[in-house]
């Protein structure tokens, strides 16, 4: 009798995690094996398998459809198999794992003269897999950056390398690299649509790309990484390591990567938490009254101050400034923020001040490349002389030349936009809401977005909820058409499907990405439309949002969105166009192999926690 180990993971972590746990689980016995077996889900890691397990352990199996870490099982011999070959040819897979022919029967107690047992296979040699490291982010750091992680992991998987990826997210850097981690890597990936700092990274291959290839072109990100040409031995004649890294000598940075769009972007980012507080902040102070902040001395005037003047008074500085930083780094903070203070004061909104952190940060980064000074004052470049020159700049530009033509503008596209009524506004809603499920979070979803939210700094509200309402139809659209028409999807689909539905919920687009990318001629097409219309009702009933996140879960919030009923309509409305649209268009798929098992194991599962549904 052989001791087995093996571990269990699919991408929702529900039906086909359990499905093989359970399979590998009966055929082991029914073989006459002894297995533990550990199901990674979407309620965490249950069944763990203990040391003492994987030291007993004759063979490790790895039935898993996403990244898992297997260096707990260094000196064992490994076969890795998804969970699908795990449900439907178990016997095998076992004794593939135990190497031995699956179709001989176990052994038994027969009175015959014993067989000698079968010698143990002896681990194989396999070379240490070597080490990547790399960082996802992008603007708000909720779906993207994570799903690029998980891309990234599973290529480097297949492709025998180990790899630690730090997210860059809503809430910070999580799993951060070590300096270790760095000194060991092969190569550095940057998957970022927004600023990150890459002078840890000096003397190693870096490569910088967009978050969105990371998702979708991970092995080919990976290869890229690892084709750079290895960095000059320190002390060599490239003596300015970082400078080369990042100027592209010893690296390889995407044209697109470094141009406006990730600087805006850049922006944008560290903007929305001001513009989310800020929002929700003053429609709270609407609860007592849409004019009661004006009472001094009360608490809706608090609240007010906190939110429209305070939060909503930093949105256009921090805007330009990041702009600037990602454009000349450090130094190009103070005449980022100061042209942005200066543009908002002077009443040019988000447009003065992303004419003014593009300025600040061009500016900045020419006196930094340009002026040359003796190595013992080169100190007082970044501290005095860039933020001086810089701000001069920028601030003389922004009062004589740029700041009076850029506000006229704002004021005129601000104008223009709060007297939209009727078939104009219509049509505005509808190009927002098409442009949303356009590309699910990439760079066209991007601009209706940001478009958006710079509009509420000066009181424009309904582009910003029908950009919502659109951006919730897709992922919403397919989690109905996976209950309403389950034939039209994959078991995987179905199940993922589900997620969608929270993520919708949630206002998370890029639930609907797995979908679009395996049939984008049929889904992206059914989810503009329903994203159209979405976004066409909510500008004709005139709803208006003021806060630039949260889907329902802010409709929660007084007058955060108003009307209520009418919006909440015009969502539903999208959702079930979305939904025709797949009917008609998606066809019937195969029976999915791996769903045959399904009634065998149905004992088994029903047992199992119900998974929780939380999307992230």
């Amino acid at each position: 009798m052989a001791k087995l180990v093996a571990v269990t993971a699919c991408p929702t972590g529900i039906a086909h995690t359990v499905m093989a746990a359970e399979a590998l689980r009966r055929t082991a016995v029914l073989m006459g094996h002894a297995i533990a077996v550990e199901t990674q889900g979407s309620n965490g890691v249950q069944t763990p398998l203990s040391a003492a397990d994987i030291a007993a352990a004759d063979a490790v199996i790895l039935a898993t459809d996403i990244a898992v870490d297997d260096s707990r099982f260094a000196g064992k011999p490994i076969l890795r198999t998804s969970t699908a070959a795990a449900i439907r040819d178990t016997k095998s897979v076992i004794g593939n794992a135990l190497g031995h022919d699956p179709a001989a029967p176990p052994e038994t107690a027969a009175p015959q003269p014993a067989p000698k047992p079968a010698p143990k296979p002896a681990p194989t040699a396999v070379r240490s897999p070597g080490l990547l490291v790399a960082i996802t982010a992008c603007p708000t750091g909720i779906a993207h950056t994570f799903m690029a992680a998980e891309a990234l992991k599973q290529a480097a998987q297949a492709k025998g390398y180990r790899i630690k990826v730090e997210t860059q997210g809503s809430v910070g850097a999580k799993n951060a690299l070590t300096e270790e981690e760095i000194a060991e890597a092969e190569a550095v990936i940057i998957g970022a649509d927004t600023h990150v700092a890459t002078d840890r990274f000096a003397g190693k291959r870096l490569l910088k790309t967009s978050v969105g290839e990371a998702l979708k072109q991970p092995a080919r990100v990976i290869d890229e990484a690892l084709a750079l040409p290895a960095p000059a031995a320190p002390g060599g004649a490239a003596a300015p390591a970082f400078a080369d890294a990042v100027s592209g000598a010893k690296a390889r940075q995407k044209e697109a990567q470094s141009g406006p769009y990730k600087h805006l972007l850049t922006g944008v980012s560290f903007m929305l938490p001001l513009v989310v507080a800020g929002g929700l902040i003053i429609a709270l102070s609407f609860v007592f009254g849409i004019e009661a902040f004006k009472e001094p001395g009360t608490l809706p005037a608090a609240l007010m101050q906190i939110g429209g003047e305070a939060a909503f008074g930093l949105m256009v500085p921090v805007l330009a400034g990041y702009i600037a930083y990602s454009i000349a780094d450090r130094p190009g903070l103070a005449p980022g923020f100061i042209g942005g203070m200066l543009a908002a004061k002077i009443g040019a909104g988000f447009l003065g001040g992303i004419v003014a952190g593009f300025l600040a940060g061009y500016i900045a980064r020419w006196l930094r490349d340009t002026i040359r000074l003796p190595q013992n004052l080169e100190g007082l470049k970044p501290v005095l002389i860039i933020p001086l020159l810089g701000t001069l700049a920028v601030g003389l530009l922004m009062i004589y030349v740029i700041g009076t033509p850029v506000a006229a503008i704002m004021n005129g596209l601000t104008a223009f936009l709060q007297s939209m009524t009727g078939a104009n506004a219509v049509a505005l809603g509808a190009l927002l809401g098409a442009m949303m499920a356009l590309d699910m979070g990439g760079p066209v979803n991007k601009a209706a977005y940001t478009f958006a939210v710079g509009l509420l700094a000066s009181n424009t509200y309904t582009p910003m909820a029908a950009v919502m309402a659109a951006g919730m139809t897709p992922p919403l659209g397919l989690a109905l058409a996976t209950m309403i028409v389950p034939s039209r999807f994959t078991l995987q689909e179905r199940e993922a499907g589900k997620a969608a539905g929270v993520l919708g919920l949630a206002f998370i687009t890029e639930g609907a990405i797995p979908f679009a990318a395996k049939d984008p001629l049929r889904v992206i097409p059914a989810a503009m439309a329903g994203s159209a219309v979405a976004g066409a009702l909510s500008m004709w009933f005139g709803c208006g949002l003021r806060a630039p996140h949260g889907g329902v879960f802010v409709l929660a919030i007084p007058n955060a969105v108003a009307p209520l009923a009418p919006y909440v309509l015009a969502i539903v409305a999208g959702t079930i166009v979305t939904t025709l649209g797949l009917m008609i268009l998606k066809r019937r798929v195969d029976a999915d192999p791996a769903a045959a098992p399904a009634l065998d194991t149905a004992a088994a599962t029903s047992t199992s926690p119900a998974p929780s549904g939380a999307g992230r």
